[in-house]
C-alpha cells in the first residue's frame, strides 16, 4: 500500500474511509459420497500485484492505483487557518 493520498472516483467525497480487502486460499477434501469434510489445510495469503481498496461511504471497489489517481486528478486543496483570537 502506497503513502499517497486516495479520493473514491465513484463517490468523490471519500478521502478518509477505505479498507484494503485481501483474499485467501484454504484447500480441502471432501468425501465424495456424504460431503463431509476430510481434510484442510491452513489459509494462505493470495499476493496480489495490486491492492484492492474499498471505499467505506459507497462501498466502491476498485486497484489502489484508480484511488489514487483520483486524488492526483482532484487534490485537496490546503486552507490556512489561524489559531489565535483577537
Amino acid at each position: 500500500m502506497q503513502d499517497k493520498p486516495y479520493f473514491c472516483p465513484n463517490c468523490r467525497s471519500n478521502r478518509v474511509k477505505f479498507s484494503m480487502i485481501s483474499s485467501f486460499s484454504q484447500r480441502f477434501m471432501k468425501d465424495a459420497l456424504t460431503g463431509t469434510v476430510q481434510e484442510v489445510t491452513e489459509p494462505q495469503q493470495i499476493q496480489d500485484t495490486e491492492p484492492t481498496i474499498q471505499c467505506l461511504v459507497c462501498s466502491f471497489t476498485g486497484n489502489e492505483m484508480r484511488f489514487i489517481k483520483q486524488a492526483e486528478r482532484e487534490p485537496r486543496s490546503v486552507t490556512p487557518t489561524d489559531p489565535s483570537y483577537s
